[in-house]
Order: C-alpha cells, then sequence, then structure tokens
C-alpha cells in the first residue's frame, strides 16, 4: 500500500509539481500506527491522521443531515477536523530511494512478458 501509494503521488507530482507536501488519511488502515509510519517513511512527506478515522460514514451522515437543514455549511463542517497524529519520515532518504527502486524492479518484472 505504501509503495501503490508513491506511485500514485510521483503520477500527481508529474502532473502537479506544486502538489502539497502532507498526506491526510482515513479509513480502518488509519489506524495501524506501523502502517502509517511506513507510509510517512516511503513517501517521505507528513502524514496526518485526524481524530476521527471513519470521515466517509462522517461525511455521509453530514450530507444528510446538511440537506434536513440541520448541518453547518461545508466551510463550517471542514473547519472541524481534527489532528490526532502526524507521523514525520524517520526512514533516512537513501533507504527510502532504494527501496522504492526495488518496488520499481518487482513491479516491472510482473509486467514483463516471457
Amino acid at each position: 500500500m505504501g509503495f501503490q501509494t508513491r506511485d500514485l503521488l510521483e503520477a500527481m507530482r508529474a502532473d502537479w509539481p506544486d502538489a502539497g507536501g502532507v498526506l491526510r488519511v482515513d479509513g480502518g488502515m488509519a489506524s495501524s500506527g506501523w502502517t502509517m509510519q511506513f507510509l510517512s517513511d516511503i513517501l517521505g512527506a507528513p502524514v496526518d491522521r485526524p481524530a476521527v478515522t471513519e470521515t466517509t460514514a462522517l461525511g455521509a451522515g453530514y450530507l444528510a443531515g446538511l440537506q434536513a437543514g440541520l448541518c453547518p455549511p461545508p466551510e463550517a463542517f471542514a473547519r472541524a477536523w481534527s489532528l490526532e497524529r502526524r507521523f514525520a519520515p524517520a526512514m533516512p532518504a537513501p533507504e527510502r530511494e532504494a527501496r522504492y527502486a526495488r518496488w520499481k524492479t518487482a513491479v516491472r518484472a510482473t509486467m514483463e512478458v516471457a
């Protein structure tokens, strides 16, 4: 997952060189501190985990409440986001790049036709 996320980030940076430097995560996998630390390490960028990790459910509930006139406007809802923990890269850059190079080699090897 970490390497695939880096592949996606590299593709985004090719199209949008000024992309932000912090990745916000959510969902079940975000509860794994080890996974979030590895993601930060392999991206070489901070990863922010929110206090509420199930934001899909939160967003669906919010939209229903908004439609019913029970919730504040989207801007106020967005301001309610709060950080639970920031994971900062700890892996040395040479190790990060070596691991990512091995990942790309493995992907290329699986794509080759005999």
